[in-house]
């Protein structure tokens, strides 16, 4: 089986990623954001294009499992990758030794 999404940047939050379904590679959409709550539009802010993908169940993809974003594009129409938590945390209390480095 073959998904096929368009994967847009968030202008809000560095590392977000909308993945929006799309029929087929030459189709696409009226309003690509039709299914996407509006809430979560405010939230993403402005969305810039990066690419257009074919997700397989065999595809890897860096940061997210590719069958919850395939699940998720058939069931709500699209998917939210966060950015991962915890590696950049500028609040982080820094570790004994290097405090005053």
């Amino acid at each position: 089986m073959v998904v096929h999404c368009d994967i847009y940047r968030s202008s809000k939050k560095d590392e977000m990623y909308l993945y929006v379904a799309r029929q087929n590679a030459e189709q696409a959409h009226e309003d690509p954001f039709a299914n996407v709550p509006e809430m979560l539009s405010v939230a993403f802010g402005r969305a810039t294009f990066v690419m257009h993908l074919e997700l397989t169940e065999t595809r890897k993809l860096a940061r997210v499992n590719v069958l919850h974003v395939m699940d998720s594009l058939q069931t709500k129409g699209f998917f939210i990758q966060v950015p991962p938590e915890g590696l950049i945390n500028a609040n982080a209390v820094e570790p004994e030794g290097l405090r005053g480095a």
